[in-house]
């Protein structure tokens, strides 16, 4: 490979990363006058934006952190190796850049440089971006988190549960078609990001053990720095702000 195309591909993958470091969730509460990282649990991800601004906006913030790790992953690769070696074969997208481009934007999501490298939880952007390389698994992972939502009302619980799920199956996928040792890249990548949506859940964990974490939609259950309506607690002119926390519930 030439120096051009490495530079290429390494311009590729900066720009999905900042790509993933947009902060959707923190733009759309300013919109609305509200500093998300203030309010509940003071992540920038849909299920607290929409705690903060209401369901729509949260389906609008989950969309679009989606859509970044989808483009990335899927457009943004494909151009980058185009670019590269002319005409892309399918084989060396999906084994190629597109894990790599899938990682960077949400990394970049985890940890964005325009809010000082404190982001989300990264798992509607991993979504996005499975969607874009393993379609099916990732579509099954989407169903299996509704339906654990739907049921015991954790989302933690479900995204961490999801994230295993589209891994296990992309893996068992692979495997079944005799493609595990050529694809390693791709089953890799959903391996690495499920492990990662469990590490930036740790707090939220040890929270279910105790039986402390929050239901989503259930009223009366005080999510950290929330009252029972879902919005910020009011502080007393005579407190100072606190940094919000690095890990909190998405």
């Amino acid at each position: 490979m030439t120096a051009g195309a490495l530079c290429l591909a390494a311009g590729g993958l900066l720009a999905a990363y900042l790509l993933g470091a947009i902060p959707f969730g923190f733009i759309v509460g300013r919109l609305r006058g509200i500093d998300v990282r203030t309010v509940g649990s003071g992540n920038i991800g849909a299920t607290n934006v929409a705690r903060a601004l209401g369901k729509p906006w949260g389906v609008a913030v989950f969309l679009l952190d989606a859509a970044k790790g989808f483009v990335a992953a899927g457009p943004l690769a494909w151009l980058a190796l185009r670019l590269m070696v002319g005409a892309p074969a399918d084989g060396l997208l999906r084994n190629g850049l597109a894990p790599l481009y899938a990682l960077a934007v949400c990394v970049g999501h985890n940890w964005t440089v325009f809010l000082g490298f404190r982001g989300g939880r990264g798992v509607a952007t991993a979504a996005g971006a499975l969607l874009a390389i393993v379609p099916v698994p990732a579509a099954i992972g989407l169903a299996s988190w509704a339906l654990l939502v739907a049921v015991f009302r954790y989302v933690s619980l479900a995204s961490m549960i999801a994230g295993l799920v589209a891994a296990g199956l992309c893996v068992w996928e692979l495997w079944r078609a005799g493609r595990l040792a050529a694809t390693w890249p791709v089953w890799g990548m959903t391996v690495v990001l499920a492990l990662l949506i469990i590490v930036r859940h740790r707090s939220n964990i040890g929270r279910l053990l105790r039986g402390e974490e929050p239901k989503i939609g259930k009223r009366g259950a005080k999510a950290e720095g929330q009252d029972e309506a879902g919005t910020a607690s009011a502080q007393s002119p005579a407190d100072e702000p606190k940094a919000p926390e690095t890990e909190n519930r998405g």
